[in-house]
């Protein structure tokens, strides 16, 4: 069984290094770890009085696995969740923060479950994903990585600027997809002519 630091290891290693896009609304990042988490961290790694673009440049591989096992898993509660969501649902809150919980919370309605749409992880949250996984538990991750999958493509429909994300220069699958089917069985994954008939609109 995979400890939450491998998941951390794993994920830093999805997320690379530093980059500052600037069609990226997170700003500029480092190992995952954006400056909006730095500077609500407090994390000025220079010592000059504030969090800047040189303090995401300083931050180490380390230091970033160990934010996202203390504010990216414990603290929103991933770890009371059913074993078999925890690794996609953590993956998903370092890429979109509580949108990674909205998207599990709206599959939970879908599946009959009366829960708030908050983002937030609590007792209503882990009770519906641990009956649901109860019902289903050979599917429910297929089924939330599929919601995520489904969540990247409506943000590229509706933000040309994060198409690039989705879809290489080539025309294939971008970072964005093939990251959520890392999570998703063989069987669900898309295969070339559906993600190109998805994606046929955008030109």
């Amino acid at each position: 069984m995979q400890t939450v630091e491998d998941l951390a290891r794993a994920i830093v290693a999805r997320e690379g290094g530093f980059v500052n896009d600037p069609d990226d609304p997170g700003g500029a990042t480092n190992f995952g770890v954006t400056i909006h988490t730095m500077r609500r961290l407090g994390l000025d790694l220079d010592r000059d009085g504030d969090v800047d673009v040189a303090d995401v440049r300083r931050l180490s591989r380390s230091q970033a696995e160990d934010i996202f096992v203390d504010h990216y898993y414990r603290r929103p509660r991933i770890d009371q969740l059913p074993e078999a969501l925890r690794a996609s649902v953590f993956d998903m809150y370092v890429n979109a923060g509580g949108n990674a919980v909205k998207i599990l919370q709206r599959l939970l309605r879908r599946l009959g479950h009366e829960i708030a749409v908050d983002g937030a992880i609590g007792p209503q949250t882990i009770g519906a994903a641990r009956a649901a996984y109860e019902v289903a538990p050979e599917h429910l991750a297929d089924a939330y990585g599929i919601a995520r999958r489904n969540y990247y493509f409506r943000l590229a429909d509706a933000r040309p600027a994060s198409r690039k994300y989705a879809r290489t220069r080539a025309g294939g699958k971008g970072g964005w997809i093939r990251r959520a089917e890392e999570f998703i069985s063989p069987r669900y994954h898309m295969t070339e002519a559906e993600f190109q008939r998805r994606v046929a609109k955008w030109g």
